[in-house]
């Protein structure tokens, strides 16, 4: 036995040395020889050595894994058939579809809740609920969570919660969009509390990823109470007719405290958010076309900030002439027009992606190609309220100008308006400071701008509508705009009312005092002699002017002043 050793400290297996006189040395106490006799060494039996189960082979644990996974992978069949009967896909045929095949890498498959409470203990499924990772759309980048409807209603507890807020970490620290196909029940309640507050925890990522990655909210299924949140945060939100629905309350209980009975679908369903509420982006009537738009949507977008929206090559537009563009556009200021056809007119190949089709149709927002490079199309909408602009229409064209100019996504405006709409009941409903919306998101905007006046550009929403006096950096008007403070006729019977009142025949009186007005006030020149056009263009050269335009000012750059933000008057 070691010397150093504890004294009475004896390993298993060694030998005691009986010693001889009684002694101490090192602090160790030997025992006694006896007399006459030599020391003797007395071995101790050696304990059996521990038995261990032998270990399972590799090909053994590899065969458990592949078995456990392709068990989480396909799912419950009892619920992915009631999924099916529904009309719906479920969460990993929702991925397939959206992605390109065989990109999707998931993340924590084996994610299981830890709580305890009101049966949860023993059922505790892989996933959690949420099937979350990431992938590519055309080859690039995107963070993807996908709620399962299949396994606890899609409803969101803390697991469930951490998993989204771990890929939409991430989303933010590759520079990737992020992308949340919702089809949940609400808050797990049987999680209490802990559920609430995962819902935080996504709303406040949300909010630091706001003008950081493009946010992509589709609502599949039911979207209800505070779930609905994070589809209003998003920059886009796609619902699916039929099937989607999103409100804070469900029927049951407005029927409680109202006594209205509504349905569903009446209360909260993709119509009711594309029409009325302006929640929903894009509206569609299956999940396959819906989720098709998404991938193109994808194509349109920068992955972040500080990259530039992907670029197709360059289709020589500035040599580009479109005569059709003056038969689409009537000459008489009051005879409506589709302002779409002037956009399929002006885009690459005609094509453009409207946002909010169905909410506030009376001005069109849009991204689309022109020679090539994503910009973002602003235009008043003739045939619908002649154009004018109101509060709904203020707040849709503010919420996109201030995309694209977080994005870095050039703006083109379409102007055709004869003012913002009068009424007592637009002013109660707050249309000054919906309107100062509008006029907030263009003067604080910092990409190229190039605004175009096709007709009518009348009082203050000529100069909500990116005028040069609000910064737009190249303004082009048509031989028929006609820019002033308001129509010739309304100017006419303001200010020679008394000479309308006392002449014998006021309707000649009028006529001849509105065609001086229009000669003198609102002829093709007066705003260019004044430096607030910088060129009356032939409509046919609309598309070369604006290629040659945006060209010209492509590499602007002009910081946003020292501040921490403004005050949106929201």
């Amino acid at each position: 036995m070691s010397a150093s050793g504890e004294a009475g400290a004896t390993a298993a297996g060694d030998d005691v040395v009986v010693a001889g006189p009684a002694d101490f040395r090192r602090g160790h106490r030997r025992l006694p020889r006896p007399e006459g006799a030599d020391a003797e060494v007395i071995p101790l039996a050696r304990g059996s050595e521990p038995v261990h189960p032998p270990a399972p082979a590799m090909p053994a644990l590899r065969e458990q894994r592949e078995e456990l996974r392709a068990h989480i992978v396909e799912g419950r069949f009892e619920g992915i058939r009631r999924q099916h009967s529904l009309g719906k896909r479920t969460a990993r045929e929702r991925i397939e579809l959206l992605l390109d095949p065989d990109s999707f890498t998931e993340v924590e498959l084996y994610r299981r809740h830890q709580a305890s409470g009101l049966g949860l203990a023993e059922n505790r499924p892989y996933t959690d609920g949420v099937i979350a990772g990431s992938g590519t759309i055309d080859g690039r980048r995107v963070f993807v969570y996908a709620q399962d409807f299949t396994v606890f209603g899609g409803s969101l507890g803390e697991a469930h919660a951490a998993k989204i807020q771990k890929v939409m970490d991430l989303a933010v620290s590759t520079g990737s969009p992020i992308i949340g196909l919702n089809d949940s029940g609400g808050a797990r309640i049987q999680e209490g509390v802990m559920s609430l507050n995962g819902y935080g925890g996504i709303f406040r990522r949300q909010v630091e990823a706001s003008g950081v990655i493009p946010q992509i909210s589709v609502v599949l299924g039911p979207c209800a109470g505070g779930a609905a949140y994070s589809p209003a945060l998003a920059d886009f939100t796609f619902m699916v007719r039929d099937t989607a629905r999103m409100y804070l309350t469900g029927p049951d209980v407005v029927e409680a405290v109202s006594g209205q009975r509504v349905s569903h679908e009446e209360l909260g369903g993709a119509d009711v958010h594309g029409t009325y509420s302006g929640v929903a982006t894009v509206v569609h009537d299956d999940e396959e076309s819906c989720l098709d738009d998404v991938r193109y949507l994808i194509s349109l977008l920068p992955g972040n900030y500080l990259d530039p929206a992907p670029p197709n090559p360059s289709c020589e537009a500035h040599r580009d002439k479109r005569p059709r563009l003056a038969e689409i556009v009537p000459v008489e200021p009051n005879r409506p027009y589709d302002m779409r056809e002037v956009f399929a007119e002006i885009a690459d190949d005609g094509e453009f992606f409207e946002l909010h089709a169905g909410w506030a149709r009376n001005v069109l927002c849009a991204l689309a190609r022109i020679d090539g490079r994503v910009v973002g199309l602003v235009g008043n909408q003739p045939v619908v309220f002649a154009g004018v602009l109101d509060g709904p229409a203020s707040q849709k064209a503010a919420r996109f100008v201030r995309f694209c100019d977080a994005f870095g996504i050039p703006l083109v405006t379409l102007v055709d308006v004869p003012g913002f709409v009068p009424g007592v009941e637009h002013e109660r409903s707050g249309i000054i400071r919906q309107g100062a919306q509008l006029l907030h998101a263009y003067c604080e905007a910092t990409v190229p701008r190039v605004q175009v006046i096709l007709r009518k550009a009348y009082g203050g929403a000529y100069i909500v509508m990116d005028s040069r006096s609000i910064g737009c950096d190249l303004s082009l008007a048509w031989p028929t705009n006609q820019i002033a403070v308001m129509g010739a006729e309304g100017a006419v019977n303001v200010l020679f009312r008394r000479d309308l009142a006392a002449a014998k025949d006021p309707d000649a009186l009028r006529g001849k005092l509105v065609a001086e007005y229009t000669e003198e006030f609102m002829n093709a020149q007066y705003a260019a002699e004044r430096g607030l056009v910088d060129d009356i263009i032939d409509p046919a050269d609309t598309r070369a002017a604006l290629a040659r335009g945006l060209a010209m000012v492509r590499d602007k750059r002009k910081a946003a002043p020292r501040r921490k933000h403004g005050n949106l008057p929201i």
